[in-house]
């Protein structure tokens, strides 16, 4: 069987995070302890995987890690990707089958303030990781999580591909360019006898329930309304690709699993919505100000002299609906209706992890 032949086998295993699969696999993730993070191994532990996730402490309070309750379902190490001798005792102990490394400085105004720890962690937070590939024994898939970022921005109004060049501009997005580099350079130097299906995936803007993060929008809403504020709009005109959280971790379980199963599956992967769920950030702004309700109100905060930021990002995902025939499931009005939904129930002390479960179920079915 060709890989084509079976694309549409392959994407239903995703829709449903394939549990079958991931049952009993050793995996390990890295920045488990961040938003992203969080969500998967939650969805990793409920499919019953053997989930290792090595990380520094959450990088924001509250944290979706703390409300998930995953930490005593997990193996839990804190550590940091820099240092390359405690990543790779934590390889030996874990043994593991697959790795899905999300360890990473993320936040552009961020890495303006500190390129060397941006860089450090970035690039060589990459380079251990591949260390630890290459000497270990057990591990059969890796998948590399980027960003849209890593292209050369050219403020075009069309989709960048994965065969586009890459040279990020500000030290984040560099430094996400120079980690597929690096990526590449340990799959053509080291695992070119095919041992280790290694891939990356360059997901566009994630929104979601459990995002604390500052300087990312929907986090900023939230603050903005539990303050009883105007929510001020830095960039109202820049065009993102905005994704509900679920929908790039799908595609890294059905990846991961995929190129396990058949190394011809790895190589590299754009995951964003279509084109008709591209929106200015006062759009999405606007959205979240329909469905949060009474309170939330927006106003345009410019900043003449902000640091440099993409105005318009886009990203084709033909490869990944050619190679898997897959699909968005969500578009970004649910996207935002769920975020909305789980912030609020937050806000009220609710059960989290009762939701994100709700919240796994529902998009596996596709409902809405």
């Amino acid at each position: 069987m060709g890989v084509r032949e079976s694309a549409v086998e392959g994407v239903e295993g995703s829709m449903s995070f394939d549990r079958g699969f991931y049952k009993g696999k050793r995996v390990l993730v890295t920045g488990h302890t961040g938003f992203k993070g969080a969500w998967l191994c939650r969805i990793l532990i409920d499919a019953g995987a053997v989930v290792t996730g090595y990380a520094l402490s959450p990088p924001t309070k509250p944290a979706l890690f703390d409300l998930a309750d995953i930490k005593g379902k997990m193996t839990d190490v804190t550590g940091d990707i820099r240092d390359l001798e405690k990543l790779r005792f934590v390889f030996e102990a874990a043994q593991p089958e697959i790795v899905l490394h999300l360890a990473a400085q993320p936040i552009v105004r961020a890495s303006y303030k500190d390129p060397h720890h941006t860089y450090e962690t970035n690039v060589m937070g990459t380079v251990d990781l591949m260390e630890c590939v290459r000497q270990s024994s057990s591990v059969r898939s890796v998948l590399n999580v980027t960003t849209d970022k890593v292209y050369q921005n050219k403020e075009w109004c069309w989709g960048y591909r994965e065969d586009d060049p890459l040279n990020g501009f500000d030290p984040y997005s560099n430094s996400k360019s120079c980690s597929e580099l690096v990526t590449d350079s340990y799959r053509n130097s080291f695992f070119s006898d095919g041992r280790v299906a290694i891939s990356t995936v360059r997901a566009g803007n994630v929104i979601g329930g459990g995002d604390f993060a500052r300087d990312r929008i929907i986090p900023d809403c939230v603050r903005a309304v539990m303050a009883k504020e105007a929510i001020g709009v830095r960039n109202p005109r820049s065009i993102r690709p905005y994704q509900h959280v679920l929908e790039p971790l799908a595609v890294y379980l059905m990846i991961a699993k995929k190129q396990y199963q058949d190394i011809r599956y790895s190589g590299c992967y754009n995951v964003g919505p279509d084109d008709r769920d591209y929106l200015t950030t006062g759009e999405l702004v606007r959205l979240f100000c329909r469905y949060w309700g009474a309170g939330a109100e927006q106003v345009d905060r410019s900043e003449k002299d902000a640091p440099h930021e993409a105005g318009v990002l886009k990203l084709d995902n033909s490869k990944l609906k050619s190679t898997f025939g897959w699909r968005p499931r969500w578009d970004v009005e649910k996207s935002v209706e769920m975020t909305c939904r789980f912030m609020k129930l937050w806000s009220r002390d609710g059960d989290i992890p009762r939701e994100m479960d709700m919240e796994i179920e529902e998009f596996t079915k596709g409902n809405g």
